[in-house]
């Protein structure tokens, strides 16, 4: 089926901000009682920092603060740490000038809203979105694919006319349950995860992204 538009998530795709999350989660859940570690920290890649919080409360409850007040500081600490220490992806860039040349491209991020704006504005990027949607508005977050239809609606594309580029597995089961087109782009450490197995296409970079593909994908 041709595809029509194209949906991108933001952070660990477009933004180097996994690492910030880990430095984040490390600082705030350490500080908790969470003995969290960089192997354990991935399993909670690509959902909604309300669900992640959730995850870690159960498995080593805290007394205070409230699990509302450490998504807050969590959300804080990140901001602020893109803005000190981010930087985009290579090939970023790229892949959104080769995927705007061909149709309208939205953002569907796990990322609450408030920190998608505030990391949108520190690199200029807010103007390249026709939309942008984040999980925090649905009832669950990825790998259910609620944000992807809801930025598919948006556009007024049908959901198996859309083109997802994501970089986590829950990313990944998240737009294949939508009936979208995948291109994935996970880092090393993350390619043994079965899901990758559903993407239409691996790259090691966004900078491997190939025009041809993309008109292969959008031809008439």
């Amino acid at each position: 089926m041709t595809i029509e538009a194209t949906l991108f998530d933001m952070d660990g795709l477009l933004i180097d901000s996994e690492i910030l999350w880990h430095k984040a989660e490390v600082e705030i859940f350490g500080a908790l009682g969470v003995p969290l570690t960089q192997e354990q920290d991935r399993t909670t890649k690509g959902m909604f920092v309300a669900e992640v919080v959730d995850y870690w409360y159960t498995r080593y409850p805290w007394a205070t603060p409230s699990r509302e007040e450490v998504v807050r500081e969590l959300l804080q600490r990140v901001g602020h740490l893109v803005e000190e220490e981010g930087r985009l992806l290579p090939g970023a860039i790229h892949a959104l000038d080769l995927a705007s040349e061909r149709g309208p491209i939205a953002l569907a991020s796990s990322t609450p809203a408030s920190l998608i704006k505030r990391c949108l504005e520190h690199f200029n990027l807010a103007s390249r979105f026709a939309t942008v949607h984040s999980a925090e508005f649905e009832p669950y977050g990825k790998p259910h694919p609620g944000v992807f239809l809801s930025a598919a609606a948006s556009l007024g594309v049908d959901p198996r006319r859309c083109l997802v580029f994501e970089d986590s597995a829950a990313g990944v089961l998240a737009a294949k349950a939508g009936r979208m087109t995948v291109v994935a782009v996970p880092v090393r450490e993350d390619l043994a995860q079965p899901a990758f197995v559903l993407a239409d296409l691996l790259l090691h970079s966004l900078e491997e992204l190939d025009a041809k593909w993309l008109d292969g994908q959008f031809a008439v």
